[in-house]
């Protein structure tokens, strides 16, 4: 693969999608900035596998996923630029009307029902096996 012609384009595509466009610095969070729960998407794999062998005619489940605990928006910025090595500008903007400052899911059901818990619920992991993943796609060095 050839390099990418704009490297920064392909980080703040990865980091965009990572944070999924959510906005403001005034929630109450120890930051100030949103609080989600972000999986590993092996661990998003993985209960749906446990899900499909789950399945049997006329039942209908509805499961959570995620980890439990939440990780700002600041903490995930800082750990893009810690895992990419790469400094990037970040525009903050006035939050959404009806964004919740802290939305974590509780996994209950999904650990007694089918098995599952998160393998990888590190920030660190999550975000270094996505900026691996998009390295590898958009051909982008080190």
């Amino acid at each position: 693969m050839g390099g990418v012609a704009n490297p920064y384009a392909a980080t703040k595509a990865t980091v965009d999608m990572m944070i999924a466009g959510e906005c403001g610095t005034d929630h109450p969070t120890t930051d100030g900035t949103c609080v989600r729960d972000y999986v590993h998407v092996s661990d998003l794999a993985a209960a749906h596998l446990l899900a499909l062998e789950a399945l049997s005619p006329g039942r209908y489940e509805v499961f959570n996923l995620g980890n439990g605990d939440g990780y700002s928006n600041r903490q995930m910025l800082d750990t893009v630029r810690e895992v990419t090595g790469r400094a990037f500008p970040v525009y903050y903007a006035d939050r959404r009307p009806g964004d919740p400052a802290v939305c974590v899911a509780n996994s209950d059901k999904a650990a007694a029902e089918l098995g599952w818990k998160p393998q990888r619920p590190n920030l660190s992991d999550i975000v270094a096996d996505a900026w691996e993943f998009h390295r590898t796609v958009h051909g982008i060095a080190g």
